[in-house]
């Protein structure tokens, strides 16, 4: 049992503070060469450029939520069931020698000299701004209960969902893997992805309505401890269905997710082109996609991107995807306030999501380890199968370590309940 304690304060001119409040996790997944040290307990952070605070509203849906298709896997059989269906069991164990990035802004130190009576320095209009009112103040003190997945437990599922353009395909190597564990593991395609239906209403593609996609898979297979797996835009569902469901969301797991900010669309893109042009340039687009999102672009890399169907979507569902990733809530503070431990794996050669990205994250996630994969891009999963599967194995079997009397605590609380 961790007690997770955080007070994130936001001042009007976008200032954030996270203040840390529950006490050190500790683990052996920080020994590693990317990385050491335990994500702060007792830490403030100031973040300068931070948003305020989220947006309210969000827009309304003109049509309803498309499901999107799922893929159960038993122990060495895989099949699609377009829509939903039921859930066999399959396997999932992580292993990792993964590196944390401890939240390193400390508390802004102002002037060097100490202070004299009646001097004219600096540090008393330093000291005043930090004790002005927050506009906005956000508690969190709960206790969350996180245990290693070992062998085949039936109360353990894992989701893998994918990003813009992908299908759940580039998971093969996992859902393999962790298949073969005996884990229950369930992936999906998106609405216009893979073996899902693809709506010709552009609003069934935005992240609210896909959202409600995922809520609607995750409480059909959810168990009581939910292992969520997310790879670039798919981290943001991961994130919403953490956020939205802490007690049933026992880890997450970030690939190439980008940093902790709100969705909104760019005005000056090209996928703003009609889908007529889009689908003219197709093949420079998939050109791209394969320059960008694989550290090789050898005949290999080819195969994957073809097998895989790693960027295979129509120019209509593409340009409906891009426009629609607009979420103003989930910000930093918003990411802040998850309570679940969180591992991020990074591709050092990903050309569409910068390492300062996955950094930032790290430092605002309360539980969060980053790990640097240096052989691979965005497509890290596809590029580097053994590598992530041991990382994520290594990440299922985690726990954090406990004190003598927590752990003293803990068995007495089990004592009573039975």
């Amino acid at each position: 049992v961790v007690h997770c304690r955080r007070r994130i304060c936001i001042y009007r001119g976008g200032q954030v503070v996270i203040e840390n409040l529950g006490d050190a996790v500790r683990s052996e997944i920080l020994h590693c060469r990317n990385g050491s040290g335990d994500p702060g307990s007792a830490l403030e952070i100031e973040l300068s450029d931070a948003h305020a605070a989220a947006q309210p509203g969000a827009p309304a849906e003109s049509a309803a939520p498309v499901q999107p298709s799922a893929a159960v896997m038993q122990p060495g059989v895989a099949h699609v069931q377009p829509r939903t269906g039921t859930a066999p069991t399959s396997a999932a164990s992580v292993h990792s020698s993964a590196a944390t990035v401890q939240p390193s802004a400390a508390p802004v130190q102002s002037g060097a000299a100490p202070m004299q009576p009646n001097a004219t320095t600096a540090q008393p209009s330093a000291a005043k701004r930090r004790r002005r009112r927050p506009k906005r103040t956000v508690t969190i003190d709960c206790k969350k209960h996180i245990s290693s997945c070992k062998g085949t437990h039936s109360d353990v599922v894992l989701f893998f969902i994918h990003g813009v353009g992908g299908s759940l395909d580039i998971w093969k190597e996992q859902l393999d893997f962790f298949g073969k564990l005996g884990y229950e593991v369930v992936a999906l395609d998106l609405a216009g992805h893979g073996a899902s239906t693809a709506p010709k209403v552009g609003a069934a593609y935005t992240f609210y309505a896909l959202r409600e996609d995922m809520r609607a898979i995750f409480k059909r297979y959810a168990k009581k401890r939910n292992v969520l797996i997310g790879h670039s835009y798919g981290v943001s569902f991961c994130t919403f269905l953490a956020h939205e469901y802490p007690d049933q969301v026992h880890k997450v797991v970030m690939i190439n997710g980008g940093g902790p900010t709100a969705l909104e669309p760019s005005l000056c893109s090209i996928f703003n082109l009609p889908s007529c042009v889009l689908h003219c340039l197709s093949p420079c687009l998939l050109w791209s996609f394969l320059k960008a999102a694989f550290a090789r672009q050898g005949a290999k890399e080819k195969q994957l991107l073809r097998d895989g169907n790693a960027f295979k979507v129509t120019s209509f569902v593409l340009r409906a995807m891009m426009s629609g990733q607009y979420w103003p809530e989930g910000d930093e503070v918003y990411h802040a306030e998850l309570t679940v431990p969180v591992l991020l794996l990074h591709g050092l050669h990903d050309r569409f999501v910068p390492i300062e990205e996955d950094q930032r994250m790290a430092e605002i996630l309360l539980i969060a380890f980053l790990k640097i994969i240096d052989e691979g891009s965005h497509m890290v999963m596809m590029e580097c199968p053994e590598t992530v599967n041991t990382l994520l194995h290594e990440f299922l079997l985690w726990e954090p370590e406990v004190s003598a009397g927590e752990a003293a605590e803990n068995g007495q609380r089990e004592e009573s309940t039975k």
